[in-house]
């Protein structure tokens, strides 16, 4: 039997993404990262809000959208786990949507002066950072 594992996250009042997105980016960091394994049971709506001191629905949100993107499965009367991962995209689709994220990442850069070649070294560092690895 799985437990419950602690979530060491956090949400900023300033940052532009929801509060509801920053949970759900932090939580696919951490599987992502293999902080969190397939099965390890996520802690409650309840439990979340109140270490966050966030509404109940923003965390209710934030898992609906975890688990409709597959990463978490819900078993009915227990909880929330973390589902296995695969795959879930068409090599079109992650191309189309790897092309859409460069644009905003380099529409950035361009719009605070930022140095190209500090800009794609930073990007380096903070994937290295939380884990991510090559996919074929």
């Amino acid at each position: 039997m799985s437990r419950t594992v602690p979530l060491a996250i956090a949400v900023a009042p300033g940052d532009s993404r929801s509060i509801a997105g920053q949970i759900v980016d932090a939580i696919r960091r951490k599987i992502t990262a293999s902080d969190l394994a397939v099965g390890d049971q996520l802690p409650s709506v309840r439990g979340l809000a109140q270490q966050l001191a966030v509404n109940p629905n923003t965390v209710a949100k934030a898992y609906a959208e975890l688990t409709s993107g597959g990463w978490l499965v819900s078993r009915a009367g227990l909880g929330l786990y973390v589902a296995a991962q695969r795959d879930q995209l068409s090599p079109e689709e992650r191309d189309r949507r790897l092309d859409a994220a460069v644009d905003r990442f380099v529409n950035e850069v361009v719009a605070i002066r930022a140095n190209p070649d500090e800009a794609v070294e930073r990007v380096g560092e903070a994937l290295g950072a939380i884990g991510v690895r090559q996919s074929a």
